[in-house]
């Protein structure tokens, strides 16, 4: 008998997931579509805020995907957070660091007589 109730809330634990990434998934596939220009045109630390969104979307998506196929819900809270929140970092770190040095190259081929050859 429990062994059908573990079916049963599995099952329905992989619609939630599932269900939350479409939605997700949906979001910012109506965003990339429409384009809002209130998104697209202010901008927010050097950068447009529909990126930002798009940005902040990615990494909920990464975060629930850890969460729930690493099983990490049924885990204490100090260990979901040793384990997520140093991926987090790291990916907001690379954008950090790609942002920066794309705006660096920007700089230097829109300020130069080096033209854009790829």
């Amino acid at each position: 008998m429990s062994h059908e109730h573990e079916f049963v809330s599995n099952t329905s634990k992989i619609w939630k997931v599932f269900g939350i990434l479409s939605l997700v998934t949906i979001i910012e596939v109506i965003l990339g579509i429409l384009k809002p220009d209130a998104l697209q045109f202010s901008n927010f630390m050097g950068m447009n805020l529909l990126n930002w969104i798009f940005y902040a979307l990615t990494v909920y998506k990464a975060y629930y995907i850890v969460y729930s196929f690493m099983h990490m819900d049924g885990e204490k809270t100090a260990l979901r957070y040793a384990v997520v929140l140093p991926v987090i970092f790291l990916i907001l770190y690379i954008l950090f660091i790609l942002l920066t040095e794309g705006n660096y190259i920007y700089g230097v081929f829109k300020n130069s007589t080096i033209k854009w050859n790829f």
